[in-house]
């Protein structure tokens, strides 16, 4: 094998063509579907293309930059690709009838004074259920409070926080399974009955 003279520089279609193979079989082993790999390897020649075009300062390592930016690239390709597949939460009817009964006992306006085992039952359920909050973590039941408690919807905590909408929801999920587990024997003692 002769090498190439190293004296001229090589044209940005030239080290595409000499890094095309090395560079996609990099990408094809760190990702599952073949037309990711395929999108991974436009984008990073896409960058490639537009930095040197761009750049005042030609790259130096053109090895090192290019494996470098694929790899950003596979990580920013595999955070979306796992965002967008977050399915969303979506209350099932048993959470909704769960928590119905819940709320009615915490927040029900009766017209007449409340009776003593009302008022009982009332105390039982928020003394429970804030025992039940303080496990979750912060970010959990921040998400559960503002939404379920305070009635705020995700996507205007989202725009507030600045946490993608799917990460609330996955949070709120998780605080929805803990007080669902949390509750449901006191659930079954006051409701079932």
């Amino acid at each position: 094998m002769t090498k190439a003279n190293t004296d001229a520089p090589k044209s940005v279609a030239e080290l595409i063509v000499e890094y095309q193979p090395r560079l996609k079989a990099f990408i094809r082993k760190r990702v599952d579907n073949r037309e990711d790999a395929e999108d991974i390897l436009q984008d990073v020649f896409y960058q490639f293309i537009k930095t040197t075009e761009a750049a005042l300062n030609p790259i130096e390592q053109v090895s090192a930059w290019l494996y470098r930016v694929a790899k950003n690239t596979i990580i920013n390709h595999g955070i979306k690709k796992h965002e967008e597949a977050m399915p969303t939460y979506q209350d099932d009817e048993s959470d909704n009838e769960f928590f119905k009964d819940i709320s009615e006992i915490l927040f029900s306006n009766e017209d007449t004074t409340p009776t003593p085992e009302t008022e009982y039952l009332r105390s039982l359920v928020w003394t429970e259920l804030e025992a039940a909050l303080a496990e979750l973590s912060p970010e959990q039941r921040e998400i559960f409070e503002l939404t379920e408690l305070d009635g705020l919807p995700v996507k205007e905590i989202a725009q507030t926080t600045g946490v993608a909408v799917n990460t609330l929801l996955s949070r709120k999920h998780y605080a929805v399974v803990h007080l669902r587990k949390r509750l449901a024997g006191l659930y079954e003692e006051i409701i079932c009955v």
